[in-house]
């Protein structure tokens, strides 16, 4: 809470105050009733003065005095202090705004995550912690507390252009949809692929059948959470040591091991080399579970004969500051 909204809750306080030391003070010195008393004092510190219930006393006149002198000035402080909160959330919702699209016209290969429920926010925190940008889209309501106040947020609908472009659709690197339905996730499909044709796009899907819709609309990738929730339930029954080995090795809290893919830039220093002649097992301890190569094929545990090819992608396994090694590797001469 800000330091004028306490004073704006002060003052209504004190206002309060005033209207009882107002009401209690002609109960006592006039013997007027409650209700007589407590009218006198809000006509009296609100200046409209119709007239005067009763006959005053010089005693009763000299407490006016002092209860419109307080009672005014309270309720112009009560004022001023409203005032200042319009003004000052104008002001701050005017910067904020600002300020949010000066970051965002500065952002360049980030990802848009379109909808920032359970399921979002998960993926906001993964992003985070590789490092990745990244913009929210939302336009429902959500918990204040559970909002991360470091997050890109863009309040709006993500299935209209304007917003996608607000977004910096244009500049983005990849688009993740996971909206409540799959209508909604469908139409972000068809306009992020309209207007960023290159973007990586990866849908939620819901309903069986709406994969391959999502597919023929523009989306690189489906995800079905419940198909793969089952799954990963039936595999913890039937195979709990391989689930236990896959969570290590990918859980992003993992100090000891990480499984990374890394790509292999034009003039790498160990493009053209074969796993065994740039050292990768014996010299890092990097495992190379599979490679990708440029034109989709995967080839899954490799030789130490097989050739590193410029575009390939190298699914490894290792330690975090190994890889760390590796990707420099992969990107330097």
């Amino acid at each position: 809470m800000t330091r004028v909204r306490r004073q704006f809750i002060f003052s209504l306080v004190l206002i309060v105050v005033v209207i009882f030391f107002g009401t209690a003070g002609y109960v006592i010195l006039e013997k007027w009733t409650a209700f007589d008393a407590l009218y006198m004092t809000i006509t009296t510190i609100t200046t409209v003065g119709y007239r005067e219930v009763h006959d005053l006393s010089d005693t009763g006149r000299v407490f006016t005095l002092v209860l419109i002198v307080s009672g005014v000035g309270t309720i112009l402080y009560t004022l001023n202090n409203a005032a200042r909160i319009l003004v000052e959330g104008e002001i701050q919702e005017i910067f904020g705004r600002r300020k949010l699209e000066k970051k965002i016209k500065e952002l360049k290969d980030h990802y848009i995550v379109c909808g920032y429920g359970r399921m979002g926010t998960v993926i906001g925190k993964e992003l985070k912690e590789k490092g990745a940008s990244f913009i929210v889209i939302e336009k429902g309501p959500m918990d204040g507390d559970s909002v991360d106040p470091d997050v890109l947020l863009v309040r709006g609908d993500a299935t209209k252009d304007e917003v996608l472009k607000e977004a910096g659709i244009e500049r983005a690197r990849g688009l993740i949809s996971v909206l409540p339905t799959d209508a909604e996730n469908l139409y972000v499909v068809l306009s992020a692929r309209v207007l960023n044709p290159d973007m990586n796009i990866v849908a939620r899907a819901g309903e069986e059948g709406s994969e391959q819709k999502l597919l023929r609309a523009g989306a690189d990738r489906v995800v079905s959470p419940y198909y793969i929730g089952g799954m990963r339930i039936a595999h913890t029954v039937l195979k709990p040591s391989v689930v236990d080995f896959i969570e290590f090795a990918t859980s992003a809290g993992n100090i000891d091991l990480q499984m990374e893919e890394i790509y292999v830039r034009e003039g790498a220093s160990i493009a053209g080399t074969t796993l065994d002649e740039c050292g990768i097992g014996r010299e890092l301890g990097i495992i190379i579970v599979a490679i990708k190569r440029s034109g989709g094929d995967m080839r899954f545990n490799p030789t130490f004969r097989t050739t590193i090819k410029p575009g390939d992608v190298l699914i490894a396994l290792g330690e975090r500051t190994k890889l760390k090694i590796l990707e420099d590797m992969a990107e330097k001469r």
